[in-house]
């Protein structure tokens, strides 16, 4: 018996147009693909998995599939009719799952795309444009977090959420965390290998200089650990991008100390009350400069009616008070008083940083969509060496007040142990001598074309005042517009060239020739994964 019908009813038919009219779902080259994938998963695993909770098909049923689909898809600029659909999604419930995935995907000659949290800027987890047909690996069922205190570590599957780690370590503890990102719904599996910042950085560095050890699936489909993937790839997966070296099974991370009472702010300054932007200036020249302890980022924001503000909001691993004292020697442009401030635990400054609203419970960190999602947008970044002239500053508040909400800026501060870690430890550079980082986000939810025009504008009206040869930026702020593989090895080495450096410096050489040597076939590709070494004629 066929697992799946090849001749629904004209009635089924009927409803299936109307439902996903909006939507285009990848042909694929054989009508039994599916069924052999499923033959074949059954014969490289012997751990069940039921089909109908774990496999989706748009021919089985329609509507299941497109919301299995969108569920942790966080871009919708990228769920339009246009945008091609995976032609299967497979949830896998045991990594044995995913290893026969990568044996059975070579054997059928069938391109995979991996998913944990569906946070990539250019939606490359779920979303391929250069690879038809694909299957979507979507690893949210693999999301158990095993904390152990007593050894400062935890296991984390791919499939869980950096609000489910911060939630299931506050469990334990009340004075470890780590230092990841401000997003709670960002999945693990994806999210460290680009490097992974937030509001501990200039104490602790990146997610990514925290990872103990790794579960990976190679392009043999054998399952690794550091041991035995060898200290290269070892180095590659922790800031190398994601999608390139294997697929991620889960991290073991290194827990950090944190105060029991530390103190958050949240200062406002519009252009009435800054109009010279000189408490912007002064942040430039001394945020990175600041006790380790102290992190303060800069968000840029159109208000709406030709409107924009800057919010300073601040985070301190000690007392309200220290706090005053340092910021009134430092910083005293910002006026910070006591009202400004407030002591809290950790992971009550976790739904500080995440930006949900005063009095939100902490179960909103595995139970709700985070607020820093635009439901559409484009993105890219930049890395800033030396302070921004005011002119400069204002020219990014004049275009930021044509803007309608949800249109951001956001300044990052760099320094503290970010300085310290040398820009090759991991493939991450952007180390000392970097003053802060620079996201641009555009909703693009009603004038798609407006605002892709309008941030590209900004992007470009910016070159003067960044870094340069190469212009930087983060990986994980992942931007097409830099460049993109195709499917000619040889032109992507060459194109790779340029936009790896910008994510990499120096260290995309060494990226290459690791994934040469782990995945010669290029089993693991995208639009911006890391490309083989030509083939020497």
């Amino acid at each position: 018996m066929r697992l799946l019908k090849t001749a629904p009813s004209i009635s089924y038919i009927s409803f299936l147009a109307l439902y996903i009219f909006s939507y285009t779902i990848t042909p694929i080259s054989s009508n039994y693909l599916q069924e052999d994938f499923i033959k074949c998963l059954h014969r490289n695993t012997h751990v069940n998995f039921p089909l109908e909770k774990t496999f989706f098909t748009p021919e089985k049923n329609a509507s299941t599939f497109i919301n299995v689909l969108e569920a942790t898809a966080q871009n919708y600029r990228f769920l339009t009719k246009a945008t091609p659909k995976p032609s299967f999604i497979f949830k896998p419930v045991h990594e044995s799952h995913v290893q026969a995935s990568v044996i059975c995907s070579k054997k059928l000659g069938i391109h995979l795309r991996v998913r944990s949290g569906g946070h990539d800027f250019e939606a490359v987890s779920y979303v391929s444009q250069i690879e038809t047909p694909f299957v979507l690996l979507d690893l949210s069922k693999l999301r158990q977090i095993n904390v152990d205190i007593e050894e400062n570590s935890a296991w984390v599957q791919a499939g869980a959420t950096l609000g489910e780690v911060y939630y299931r370590i506050a469990e334990k503890s009340k004075i470890h965390g780590f230092p990841a990102g401000l997003c709670s719904t960002v999945g693990v599996g994806g999210y460290i290998t680009g490097g992974g910042y937030g509001a501990l950085m200039r104490k602790y560095g990146l997610a990514a200089d925290n990872v103990l050890d790794a579960k990976i699936v190679d392009a043999n489909g054998k399952l690794l650990d550091r041991s035995s993937m060898g200290e290269d790839m070892f180095w590659a997966i922790r800031g190398g991008g994601g999608g390139s070296f294997g697929i991620i099974l889960a991290w073991k991370l290194k827990l950090v100390l944190v105060p029991e009472t530390l103190t958050i702010f949240s200062v406002t300054k519009t252009l009435e009350q800054d109009p010279d932007l000189k408490t912007l200036s002064k942040w430039q020249h001394i945020a990175d400069k600041l006790v380790a302890e102290l992190f303060i980022r800069v968000v840029i924001r159109a208000s709406g009616n030709n409107t924009a503000a800057a919010l300073y909001r601040g985070q301190f691993l000690g007392d309200q008070g220290t706090l005053i004292e340092i910021m009134k020697k430092a910083f005293p442009e910002l006026g910070l008083t006591e009202k400004d401030c407030t002591e809290m635990k950790w992971i009550e400054s976790v739904i500080f940083n995440g930006e949900f609203p005063t009095g939100t419970p902490i179960e909103a960190l595995i139970q709700v969509k985070s607020p820093l999602v635009n439901p559409s947008f484009k993105s890219k970044g930049d890395i800033v060496k030396k302070p921004i002239p005011a002119l400069a500053l204002k020219g990014i508040f004049k275009r930021m007040v044509q803007q309608e909400p949800g249109t951001f800026v956001a300044f990052t501060p760099y320094g503290g142990m970010m300085a310290k870690i040398s820009e090759s430890e991991i493939p991450f550079p952007h180390r000392s001598g970097t003053l802060f980082k620079i996201l641009y986000n555009s909703n693009t939810g009603t004038r798609p074309s407006r605002q892709l025009n309008w941030i590209r504008e900004l992007y470009s009206f910016m070159t003067p005042y960044v870094s340069s040869n190469p212009r930087q930026s983060y990986v994980n702020y992942r931007d097409l517009d830099l460049g993109q593989n195709t499917k000619n090895t040889t032109s992507n080495f060459k194109n790779a060239q340029i936009w790896g450096a910008e994510y990499f410096k120096g260290n995309f050489e060494r990226l290459v020739r690791i994934k040469s040597k782990v995945d010669p076939h290029n089993i693991f590709r995208h639009e911006q994964s890391i490309p083989t070494l030509p083939v020497q004629s």
